[in-house]
């Protein structure tokens, strides 16, 4: 049985995308979500995953929200510090070539949970559902959470999920978590006060926050359930996912953090969102008088926030049996009063969330993992979302769906020689009138308003030469475009 495409234009897409390179292939392998090879390949994982795990090492993985490629300070922030994941670095491995899944928030998650990228993968872009949630992932879709939980792992979420509104077959409960405690719903996630969260399938009244009162910022009642998941398995293999949903969108901390930073950063314009009526607090931004201070306060919740998963980590002598990932949706967004240029967030990149220009998908990643992952150290490895399904598979001993688009980083994280290399990555997005993106060796080619107009020219860089993408030089090369 044929499943609508969740996104109109996707037939126009795949004409189009095929007319531009054989390698950027297309045609969904799931859009047909019935075909009965998919559905044997899903079954002969989920049970070929099934074993026991003695040993096996424990994994978190966190998850900013909108942060930056310049906005930490291992990677170049000099108005502001992040000293806590600027030590995870120290203790591990930082990649300079890492790309999120998409250049928005939903797609990107959907392809770091399949393995698959955005011409592949289900969810392609923020599609919305009323009153709450986004467009669910289906049932039969398997994901790195089902994958780890099959083998042993005790799985839990504690953040923004943002695929599937709550009780569909994309909740994360019925999508592999044992636990997951934080916002279903993406949208609900642009506010830090907000009326209720998410417990697994209950809603959480947050009285303290009813009548516009600010009593119980969100981030913090999230992070304590974190450690505490982290107390109560920790005589169990663990999969930890932590999508943070700091630093976006609307721009406000506790007022400890803000005490800290308001001034440092002149000149302040206020933003003037909205502070009353029907909207407020559902997803719409409220004012801030000092956004500067208030994002770089944001920031420093965040990696406080990582420091103390690090010291529980410690505490509970878990350190040397457990890999700490650090890494981010997507690139720095300039909503809410939020100001990129200012902080320099996307570095030396050209371009920012919803572009497909390295500053709206590169994005920085930091591995830590003691005693197997050298201390101090770099790699330029090219790699994206799509390739921590099989790179978690490898290191807890488990097959991989056959089908995914990721490779295994885990020899650059051992510093092995025999590192696998991506014939290409490719990014689709289906908003602003459609863009393509293809990175194959140092060249990157980008397509804008490809649904406006299918004949629009390719654009080409070197990325070797030319990393902030400020000189097309398609006309010089028309056998690479």
């Amino acid at each position: 049985m044929k499943q609508d495409h969740p996104y109109p234009n996707f037939q126009l897409y795949t004409m189009f995308f095929k007319k531009i390179s054989k390698i950027a292939i297309t045609q969904s392998k799931i859009s047909y979500l019935g075909a009965i090879g998919f559905a044997i390949l899903v079954i002969s994982c989920k049970e070929e995953a099934k074993n026991t795990i003695a040993g096996k090492p424990n994994i978190i993985y966190i998850l900013a929200d909108d942060l930056g490629y310049g906005d930490l300070g291992i990677y170049g922030q000099e108005k502001f510090s992040t000293p806590n994941i600027d030590r995870l670095a120290s203790q591990g491995m930082v990649f300079t070539q890492h790309y999120s899944g998409s250049t928005v928030c939903a797609p990107s998650r959907s392809a770091l949970m399949t393995g698959m990228h955005t011409g592949h993968t289900v969810v392609r872009g923020n599609k919305e559902i009323q009153p709450e949630g986004q467009y669910p992932i289906p049932d039969n879709t398997y994901t790195i959470a089902e994958a780890l939980k099959n083998a042993g792992y005790i799985t839990g979420a504690f953040g923004k999920w943002g695929l599937g509104f709550p009780g569909s077959q994309g909740d994360p409960i019925n999508q592999g978590f044992d636990v997951f405690y934080g916002y279903n719903c993406q949208r609900m996630g642009h506010n830090y006060y907000p009326y209720h969260l998410w417990s697994n399938k209950d809603s959480i009244i947050l009285s303290e926050n009813s009548n516009k009162r600010d009593g119980i910022y969100a981030p913090e009642l999230i992070h304590a359930q974190t450690l505490k998941f982290l107390e109560d398995n920790q005589e169990n293999p663990f999969f930890l996912y932590v999508p943070s949903i700091i630093p976006h969108a609307e721009l406000a901390a506790p007022e400890a953090y803000m005490e800290k930073h308001k001034g440092n950063y002149p000149p302040e314009e206020m933003y003037k969102g909205i502070d009353d009526g029907s909207k407020f607090n559902q997803g719409a931004y409220r004012s801030q008088k000092n956004p500067h201070a208030a994002f770089a306060a944001m920031i420093n919740v965040l990696d406080d926030q990582v420091g103390d998963i690090m010291a529980k980590v410690e505490e509970l002598g878990l350190s040397k049996n457990t890999i700490i990932i650090f890494t981010s949706d997507n690139g720095p967004h300039r909503e809410g009063g939020a100001d990129p240029e200012y902080f320099d967030s996307n570095g030396p990149l050209k371009g920012l969330k919803r572009d497909l220009y390295e500053g709206g998908i590169r994005v920085p990643m930091i591995v830590r993992w003691p005693g197997k992952v050298t201390p101090n150290s770099k790699t330029d490895h090219i790699s994206a979302f799509w390739d921590v399904f099989p790179t978690f598979s490898e290191i807890a001993g488990i097959a991989a769906p056959n089908d995914l688009d990721g490779i295994s980083f885990l020899p650059t994280l051992l510093q092995k020689e025999n590192q696998e290399q991506h014939d290409y990555l490719y990014w689709e997005f289906h908003e602003k009138g459609g863009r393509q993106a293809i990175r194959k060796g140092d060249w990157k080619a980008v397509k804008y308003d490809v649904l406006n107009n299918p004949e629009a020219p390719i654009e080409l860089y070197n990325l070797k030469d030319d990393l902030g993408e400020e000189n097309n030089i398609a006309p010089l090369h028309t056998e690479v475009v």
